[in-house]
């Protein structure tokens, strides 16, 4: 570890966890993340109005433990970085409030960074320096996105995202058909390992030669979402049980079968020869070994970094604000807005 490199904290509260990070240069002293998922379970998705007073609540007390774990002081941090967009309005504007605050206390200068351009960022940590350009697939409960990044702290562009539901939201819904709870991702992944993939053979969007046309990049989840829920309507009907863990695994088929082939296709005709794949379904099990299976067939080194740092965390927005600061980039204004629809190519606000 660099004693010399900056000491950067990142606070992320673009949904529904309050993530604080603490990086030195790219070496992560901490990763403190207090959740409020089972406050949300009960309503079988994210509440935003639950998820900002949880924020609210847990703010100070993670932050106070990520210091302590780091065995660093506030007066130490020599900048801060939040998530300032894209996420839920009333959790963001917590996040950034806590950070101009604390900006403004310590004298020290502050970045609002870009939820997925963090997400992207947070590899580093774990593999070193991103190659200069990388092909990212970002997949969450919001966003299913493919981006092209030339460099990640002032230059992403995007190539596809998801014209309907998200992976990780069709994930959630059919997940709430088979039985399963919340968060859905986890527990079809856990089911899916004893069920065949191959069993029903659910939709691909989007992948047809005339969508590709027009949708060469993008995704779309809502038809396969309804794929399997007449497939479950049909047979319970018919008085069959379902078969949940095969409908799982079929589901999930279809989802990572759709990403990675999307991806390496989009590396093949953009000539980069590196994929990151990152977001909360990035620890599928699945998806990580199709990815890994197609990546070493067509030459591709694939990146993607442990199951913790996939999910929301406050070590990407560090790790994205380390990143910021050895640039040499300019820091964000102190007037600086929380925006929920921020697009992937504004990185700091």
């Amino acid at each position: 570890m660099n004693a010399d490199a900056p000491l950067v904290l990142g606070i992320e509260t673009s949904c529904d966890e309050t993530g604080v990070g603490i990086v030195r240069g790219e070496t992560l002293l901490v990763d403190a993340v207090a959740s409020s998922v089972e406050q949300h379970a009960r309503f079988g998705g994210v509440v935003p109005e639950v998820a900002s007073r949880a924020h609210l609540e847990a703010m100070a007390p993670t932050i106070e433990r990520a210091c302590r774990e780091a065995g660093v002081r506030l007066d130490d941090v020599d900048a801060l970085a939040v998530t300032s967009g894209p996420g839920l309005m009333g959790a963001l504007l917590v996040g950034v409030a806590a950070a101009k605050g604390l900006a403004i206390a310590l004298g020290k200068p502050l970045y609002g960074v870009n939820h997925l351009a963090a997400h992207v960022a947070v590899d580093q940590l774990e593999h070193g320096p991103l190659p200069e350009p990388t092909m990212a697939l970002l997949v969450s409960g919001g966003h299913s996105s493919l981006l092209l990044v030339p460099d990640v702290t002032g230059d992403v562009r995007p190539l596809g995202a998801t014209i309907d539901d998200a992976a990780g939201e069709a994930f959630d819904k059919v997940a709430r058909l088979l039985g399963l709870p919340f968060p859905g991702g986890p527990h079809i992944d856990r089911v899916a390992r004893d069920g065949d993939p191959a069993a029903i053979g659910f939709p691909r969007g989007l992948s047809r030669p005339k969508d590709l046309e027009r949708y060469r990049y993008d995704f779309s989840f809502s038809g396969l979402k309804t794929a399997v829920a007449r497939w479950v309507e049909q047979r319970a009907a018919s008085g069959e049980p379902v078969p949940v863990a095969d409908v799982a695994a079929s589901f999930q088929e279809a989802v990572v079968d759709v990403l990675t082939r999307k991806a390496v296709a989009a590396c093949r005709s953009e000539g980069v020869d590196t994929l990151l794949v990152g977001g909360g379904v990035a620890a599928n099990s699945r998806l990580r070994a199709m990815a890994a299976e197609r990546c070493a067939a067509a030459g591709i080194t694939l990146r993607v970094p442990r199951p913790g740092l996939c999910t929301d965390n406050g070590a990407m927005v560090a790790a994205l604000g380390s990143s910021m600061v050895r640039r040499g980039r300019a820091p964000s204004a102190l007037d600086l807005p929380a925006d929920s629809s921020m697009p992937v190519t504004t990185v700091l606000a």
